[in-house]
């Protein structure tokens, strides 16, 4: 990897790790399978986080509407359709909201937040609601620049200040602007560092720090040549972390899917406790149906747990979805449900023609999409190289053998299997 690449990508994680507010995981997406097989079933200047919650004696917590109950449950409605992906349902009660407070940071966020999962579920590729969401989360800093202004015991002001702030880098990473995404997350952190002085009023308050504990030991671990920056950063404690993020994910109102979605991505992708991560995958998409981030995932952890009844379900729902055009079932929702009928024809069903058809699609959706790196893109193609091979058809597994070969880590298995048919024929 060259030293831009390595640059780049650190850059990236420690975006994450500086406006780790309520934005998604470090790696973009679940990875496709890290432990099945082909053919086999199963300049920073030092700040503290404080991690004791206490409850600040000069907060005057009249009119916050992040500690609102009434608020919470005039929005409990409109929280489920925005992760349910009834996003215009959502966004009339946040215009509503808007309309009775116009000057507070809070609407514009939700309206933020919701624009942020338009885009989540196209793996980032789509950039058509760029401008409409950073216009939202621009307006909700401006709001809560002049609460903090008004009142520098306004927490609830500096919370959004940090969720902003952190969703701003996250995208501006994605996008690989890295100026921007630099300055977000210095102000992300800084005020992070201020809103958690107000962890013991509500667990809203605590999500930041939680993720700020756990990445602080994540980032070291995995991208050592980081770690001279990272000295500048106190240190962190991943269970910590994963302890009060859990927290977050059983009491929080605003925050807590968020926690749950960290939650279940750092359990599989990281802690490599995917049963752990199950029940919370499985809550999310069978709480949130018509999420296809959430039933992507799930299905994703059914195949790596052999539950294949429930993946093959789940995956057929996608499709089906994906088929009427509902919103946010994308390509790379496509790419998921369709390798895993594919597999499931082959090996389970034993139906050839179905997996050829299923793997081929697969395909067509890795490719309108870009995601021909690795992952379901190159098992697609080696099973119908293979089945190609079989069937005497030397033009057609040559095909699949050569993209294989293109586009596989040279150290793989996929690889180096590719170059020896290759070679032979």
């Amino acid at each position: 990897m060259s030293v831009f690449s390595w640059f780049s990508r650190g850059l990236l994680l420690l975006t994450y790790l500086l406006g780790a507010v309520l934005t998604s995981h470090a790696q973009k997406t679940p990875p496709d399978t890290t432990r099945l097989r082909i053919g086999q079933v199963p300049e920073m200047r030092t700040i503290a986080v404080d991690t004791v919650n206490v409850l600040p004696t000069a907060a005057d917590t009249k009119g916050w509407l992040l500690l609102d109950k009434d608020i919470q449950l005039e929005l409990d409605g409109a929280v489920q359709n925005l992760y349910n992906f009834k996003y215009d349902k959502a966004e009339k009660q946040f215009r509503s909201l808007r309309r009775r407070y116009p000057h507070h940071p809070m609407p514009y966020f939700l309206l933020g937040l919701s624009t942020w999962w338009k885009i989540l579920p196209t793996n980032f590729n789509s950039t058509q609601y760029d401008k409409l969401f950073f216009a939202y989360m621009d307006t909700a800093n401006t709001y809560s620049e002049q609460m903090v202004k008004a009142d520098p015991h306004n927490y609830e002001g500096y919370f959004f200040l940090s969720a902003a702030n952190g969703f701003d880098a996250r995208l501006n990473a994605e996008r690989h602007n890295w100026r921007k995404a630099t300055f977000s997350s210095k102000r992300a952190l800084n005020y992070l560092q201020k809103s958690s002085e107000a962890n013991g009023l509500s667990p809203e308050f605590l999500f930041g720090e939680a993720l700020f504990n756990y990445y602080a030991v994540w980032i070291p671990d995995n991208y050592p040549l980081l770690r001279p920056v990272l000295l500048f950063f106190p240190k962190g404690n991943k269970q910590l972390g994963l302890s009060q993020l859990r927290t977050v994910a059983n009491t929080a109102f605003y925050t807590g899917v968020e926690a749950k979605v960290f939650l279940m991505k750092l359990l599989h992708n990281d802690e490599h406790q995917t049963a752990a991560a199950m029940p919370i995958a499985r809550g999310l998409a069978l709480k949130y149906p018509d999420n296809g981030y959430f039933a992507r995932f799930y299905a994703l952890l059914c195949f790596d747990q052999a539950d294949f009844g429930e993946c093959e379900r789940v995956s057929r729902d996608m499709i089906d979805k994906i088929n009427v055009g509902m919103p946010g079932y994308e390509a790379s929702s496509g790419r998921y449900a369709t390798y895993f009928m594919g597999y499931l024809m082959q090996y389970k069903y034993r139906d050839l023609p179905k997996a050829k058809d299923y793997y081929q699609r697969c395909i067509v959706f890795a490719e309108s999409n870009g995601e021909t790196d690795g992952g379901f893109y190159l098992f697609a193609n080696s099973n119908l190289a293979r089945m190609a091979d079989r069937e005497h058809d030397i033009a057609t597994a040559k095909r699949y053998y050569t993209v294989v070969s293109d586009k596989a880590d040279h150290k793989s298995d996929q690889y180096k299997e590719a170059k020896a048919w290759l070679k032979k024929n």
